[in-house]
């Protein structure tokens, strides 16, 4: 119990300077080209599930938790992109900072359609590698069929705006 409320604790706090950091730079999205390194997540179910497994795909990797609001928010819209561009291989994966079962529950509840992964402290330092500089939560990493990290998103993210992004990625 300990642990876990000193994860909520960080994460908040966290979640605080992330916000405050992203008013104070110029762009919210810090573009460019880096490859996905290659990891290993826990889902929901306690497999492992590797990135590799979705290769070729254009991948939305959501860094969120049950407990932030503006990651509850991007969900709905997440699940209906999910739904509208799976079949033309784009593949939406979250990757929860906290505990498995508020997340099994929320997922329950919100019909989530795509892959939720468990990544605890692991996830917080994998969003670090991957340029959550600020330690935002949510984190959104727009990766190409390429397996090349072409957007990294601190904060919400706009059903519009993600629209926009992955269009061209399409091709």
């Amino acid at each position: 119990m300990k642990k876990t409320a000193l994860i909520i604790i960080a994460a908040i706090i966290a979640l605080s300077l992330g916000v405050t950091a992203r008013h104070f730079l110029s762009s919210p999205e810090k573009p460019g080209v880096s490859a996905l390194p290659e990891f290993t997540l826990p889902d929901l179910s306690g497999r492992q599930r590797n990135i590799a497994e979705w290769q070729g795909k254009v991948l939305v990797i959501n860094f969120w938790a049950t407990w932030c609001p503006p990651c509850r928010k991007e969900i709905p819209d997440f699940i209906a992109l999910q739904e509208r561009y799976a079949d033309q291989g784009v593949q939406f994966i979250g990757i929860a900072l906290e505990d498995k079962d508020p997340v099994a529950k929320y997922a329950a509840e919100s019909k989530i359609n795509y892959p939720l992964l468990l990544g605890g402290d692991k996830g917080i330092t994998l969003s670090q590698q991957l340029g959550n500089t600020v330690g935002a939560v949510p984190f959104t990493l727009i990766v190409n069929r390429h397996g090349q990290i072409v957007r990294q998103h601190p904060g919400e993210l706009s059903k519009e705006r993600l629209t926009e992004i992955i269009t061209p990625l399409l091709n």
